[in-house]
């Protein structure tokens, strides 16, 4: 097997044969699973009558994609059946970092762990500071700190791979189970080769704010294109005065050249919420919207499961700053089965690491999903609460739903909004199940004049060529070249 310094595709390499293998005497074992809060495997069992073998892989498909290494964290092993005390061995091959510990195993990202220490990192950080090469006809592209390869970022790597497929395609993440687009090349952040990707970009195409020691190279330029029209306050703009905040977010902005707005209200917002003061703003409607008007919502259910002619319902809340998990102001499988549907939960990119996936009757946790544009395509009503992902859905045309039992309290306390929801929205707010309930049952045509004002105002520039017309500027300003 390749490793990180001999091959800069070394986070591509094949880990199909990594397995933790389980061996026994007697009869054998009646299950064994592998189960981590955003991932399972099942085991292969063996043998049986004198001696048994369980084999959990270490990697997993989901949602009809190849197999992966399993997700960063902690897993735990479980056998139904028999006593597995001093019989359990790890077999992984180099390229996936995982430790047992009791009934636990710990996996890591693939990085050398010569390179985890806070001296290494440093080294490596003063190599990225004092590159001198020549800049790479290559682009740089991060979501949502790594977590995921998708947002605007992806749809812009997808038009980016159709116009110009000389252009190299580096994606930052976190470890080997993000799964990158066709031709990209994945880079572990914190390797070697992350960092050396990061300097050689002549772009960097990120949607949040960039992470660790950053040094503009002459010819290198940012695109922020940022993660949504905002509705609660950001930035400069959140609730108390923090100057360790302000001199952050002015450093922070101050690393973009380009930032890339929704609509012309989100270009107002935002560039006053990052003081992003004397750079261009682009108004192209966002990228990863495209597929709402463009994409087959037939396909996104298949990969889901869902049978066709199913009723599907989205819950997509957004974050708490005062807790790490997904809101629990809803029983999914109880929606599903007073409502009939499907229900997708997907939380906030921010609760994906802490959280855990709802299970349920007819419940499908999708907070792992590597986009949420498809699962916008594929849901027949949106539930929601500040998410920006109202501003999104509208492009659909479908029913939305407000579900805002802690309103006064997020408003007032925790972040404060841009403008009064409960007049604007283009459905009913509600604060309990039981209202939501009934609201679903009734005909959205109520909201069709504030739903018309929602989309003129939010959604004008969504026609399905977003990504056309953000990488045409990318060309035609130089950033990269064809």
């Amino acid at each position: 097997m390749t490793t990180p310094e001999t091959s800069p595709a070394f986070a591509g390499a094949r880990l199909e044969d990594e397995a933790l293998v389980i061996r026994g005497t007697g009869p054998k074992p009646l299950s064994a699973t592998l189960t981590g809060r955003r991932a399972q495997t099942r085991a292969r069992i063996t043998g049986g009558g004198k001696t048994w073998t369980v084999r959990l892989p270490l990697v997993a498909s989901r949602w009809g994609g190849p197999e992966l290494p399993l997700p960063s964290g902690e897993y735990r092993v479980q056998i139904e059946g028999v006593d597995v005390d001093a019989q359990v061995a790890l077999k992984v091959l180099p390229g996936l970092r995982a430790a047992l510990r009791g009934d636990r195993l710990e996996v890591g990202a693939p990085v050398d762990p010569a390179y985890d220490t806070a001296d290494a990192q440093a080294a490596l950080e003063h190599r990225y500071a004092s590159h001198v090469a020549p800049l790479e006809n290559a682009v740089f592209l991060e979501s949502f700190y790594g977590r995921v390869a998708g947002c605007n970022p992806l749809a812009i790597d997808r038009e980016l791979a159709r116009v110009a497929p000389g252009v190299i395609r580096y994606w930052s993440v976190v470890d080997l189970s993000v799964k990158v687009p066709e031709g990209a090349i994945p880079v572990i952040e914190g390797s070697p080769e992350w960092w050396r990707a990061r300097s050689a970009a002549r772009l960097l195409v990120v949607n949040d704010w960039l992470r660790r020691r950053y040094v503009a190279r002459p010819g290198q330029r940012v695109l922020q294109t940022w993660h949504g029209t905002p509705l609660k306050r950001l930035a400069l703009h959140r609730p108390g005065f923090d100057p360790r905040r302000i001199g952050a977010v002015i450093k922070e902005s101050r690393r973009w050249n380009v930032l890339l707005a929704q609509n012309p209200y989100a270009a107002r917002i935002l560039r006053k919420a990052y003081a992003f003061l004397g750079r261009p703003v682009w108004i192209e409607g966002y990228p990863r919207n495209d597929v709402l008007t463009t994409g087959d919502a037939t396909t996104v259910r298949a990969e889901l499961g869902i049978r066709p002619g199913e009723k599907v319902l989205l819950y997509a809340p957004t974050w708490r700053d005062d807790r790490q998990e997904i809101v629990d102001f809803l029983d999914p499988e109880q929606l599903a089965q007073e409502t009939g549907s499907v229900v997708l939960v997907r939380g906030h990119s921010r609760t994906l690491i802490p959280g855990q996936d709802a299970e349920g009757a007819r419940v499908i946790d999708v907070t792992g999903y590597p986009d949420t544009a498809p699962l916008l395509l594929a849901a027949d009503a949106l539930i929601t609460d500040y998410s920006s992902v109202m501003f999104d859905f509208g492009v659909t045309g479908k029913p939305m739903y407000f579900l805002v039992p802690d309103m006064d309290h997020y408003r007032g306390e925790l972040r404060g909004f841009y403008f009064d929801l409960a007049e604007r929205a283009p459905g009913p707010l509600v604060t309990s199940q039981d209202e939501l309930i009934a609201a679903l049952a009734e005909d959205p045509a109520h909201y069709a004049t504030r739903y018309a004002e929602w989309t003129a105002r939010f959604n004008a520039r969504e026609d399905g060529r977003a990504s056309e017309r953000v990488v045409a500027r990318i060309f035609d300003q130089g950033l990269l070249a064809r």
